[in-house]
This record gives structure tokens, C-alpha cells and sequence, in this order.
């Protein structure tokens, strides 16, 4: 298997399945103490995190093993020392690496570089434990999510990536409700619909999804994204027009009022709350998973 988790196309439907699985035995054990005991893991992060760095920091400490934050102004790297000769230094301590990352090209030269199995905390490209996160979230709730219709509202960001890459490892149908002018330039993703009518792709579906107007990074674009994006929120109404089993998630950080309106995360549908605390046992799967 691989030994690094930089997209979720690294892994086979079978592994991710597996990891789901063990997610799920994981978050009834509590006895799980030993499991990576002896193994060490570095969090190098260049963005801010809640959820990221809290679960991964608790997921090694429940499994017996050791994690230590370090931002890149704590590193050599901000003082100008190359990323290969980083990532061979750390490679040979750490078992693992978490990166939160600008650019994605940044967590693929260091996987390259590096010894350690080195996992995408996050970057501009993708977020795959966010959604494998919610991949464990849907199966708890409904079941297997091959066949069904998952619905995206918004932009086409690092999370919607890892989503049409799911939707193809899982065989779902992806239809994502974004302006035009914000849709990707090559539409011919398999699984994956692009519609400018969130009606038409919140129909039927069995999960709903969004993310913030303005991502990390898009503060620029505030304005025109808030204008462009205010006929896309999802609020109770807008779920009513899911299906009869439909849940909503949300990654969070969330503004009410914009992507979803002040009430929507304590409709019943909401599962966002338990999505939250699933990116601790999802991770600790993966974790194991990849560190054994």
C-alpha cells in the first residue's frame, strides 16, 4: 500500500474501505492505547487549523504514540533551507508527517524527499481527510454511498476536488451548483455534473454539502464572491428539496448567513457536529493504516 496519503486516489477503494471500517472500531474501542505506541509524528503546518491539528494531535496521543506541531517559522525552512533537505531530515526521525500546506506542489516534493509517510493535512489542491471524514460520516448514518447523489454547493476548492475524486473511487454521482465563472475550466470529470441550479443539483440527493464563500486565500475576491454565491445557500427549504434520507455536512469553519443561514446546523439533517468529531477516529484509522 502506500505508504503516503497525499490525495485519496494514493489509496485503493479497498484500503479507503478499510479505513472506514476500522474508523468505526476505533471510535466504540477505548482500547486502543498501544496501537502506535513507539511511533512519532510531525504536524508542519503554513495555514491555521482547529479541527486538522487538534484531531491528529489526540488521535496519536489515544493510539500510544506522539505528535508535535511545528509551524515554519519554528523550522529551518523559514530561514531559507531547502524543502528536499527538510523533508530528508525529518523523514529520518518522523514516521509520519501531517503538511497543511499553500501550494500542493509543496507536499509533493516532500513526500518525495522524505522517508516518513506524509499525509495531506490540507493544501489549495485537495483535502482527502476531510473527506474521507465525511465518506465515515454518510456510512454511519445511510449506508454505502455507491449509486446516490451527493450534492456540493459552491465553489470548485480543495474539498470539492477530493469529492469528485471519491465519486469516482465510489461510484456516486457528484453534482456540484456553482456560478459559471467559478467552475473549473475541464468539466469532463467522471461522476461529476456541473449545474449553475442548485435546485437541479440538490434534487434527490442523499448528502448536501458546502464550504465558506471566501476560502483561505480568496480574501481579495470577498465582494464579488458574496454577491455571485448569494443564491446558493442551503437552509431547511433548500433541504426539503433533497431526498427523504438526505444529510448535510459542512467542514467548518461555517458562517451563518452566507453558505448556510443561521439555523441550518441544528436542523435534524445536520450531521455536522458528528462529522466534526469523526475527523478524530477517521484519522486515527488512517493513521493506523498507514504507520502499522
Amino acid at each position: 500500500m502506500n505508504k503516503n496519503f497525499l490525495n485519496l486516489k494514493d489509496l485503493s477503494k479497498k484500503d479507503l474501505e478499510n479505513i472506514i471500517e476500522n474508523s468505526i472500531s476505533l471510535k466504540k474501542s477505548t482500547a486502543n492505547a498501544d496501537l502506535l505506541a513507539g511511533k512519532y509524528v510531525a504536524l508542519i503546518f503554513e495555514k491555521s487549523s482547529t479541527r486538522t491539528r487538534v484531531s491528529f494531535e489526540v488521535a496519536m496521543n489515544q493510539l500510544g504514540g506522539k505528535a508535535s506541531f511545528l509551524s515554519v517559522a519554528d523550522l529551518q525552512l523559514g530561514r531559507g533551507e531547502p524543502l528536499e533537505d527538510t523533508a530528508k531530515v525529518i523523514g529520518s526521525m518522523a514516521d509520519g508527517v501531517v503538511l497543511r500546506t499553500q501550494k500542493h506542489e509543496t507536499q509533493n516534493t516532500f513526500a518525495s524527499f522524505s522517508s516518513a509517510a506524509t499525509i495531506n493535512g490540507l493544501s489549495d489542491l485537495s483535502h482527502p481527510c476531510q473527506v474521507l471524514t465525511d465518506l465515515l460520516t454518510y456510512f454511519e448514518e445511510n449506508g454505502s454511498i455507491e449509486g446516490e447523489k451527493v450534492c456540493w454547493s459552491g465553489d470548485f476548492n480543495n474539498v470539492c476536488y477530493s469529492y469528485a475524486e471519491a465519486a469516482y473511487i465510489f461510484n456516486f454521482e457528484l453534482h456540484v451548483a456553482c456560478p459559471k465563472e467559478f467552475q473549473p475550466k475541464i468539466k469532463a470529470l467522471p461522476n461529476v455534473t456541473f449545474t449553475e441550479s442548485l435546485d437541479e443539483a440538490i434534487d434527490g440527493s442523499s448528502l448536501v454539502t458546502t464550504d465558506v464563500w471566501v476560502s483561505m486565500g480568496d480574501e481579495n475576491e470577498k465582494e464579488k464572491r458574496e454577491q455571485l454565491f448569494s443564491d446558493y445557500q442551503i437552509n431547511p427549504s433548500v433541504m426539503d428539496k433533497a431526498g427523504n434520507k438526505a444529510i448535510f455536512l459542512h467542514c467548518l469553519p461555517a458562517i451563518r448567513g452566507q453558505e448556510i443561514s443561521e439555523d441550518l446546523l441544528e436542523d435534524k439533517r445536520s450531521k455536522v457536529w458528528i462529522q466534526a468529531e469523526n475527523r478524530l477516529h477517521a484519522q486515527k484509522a488512517l493513521l493506523v493504516e498507514l504507520l502499522k
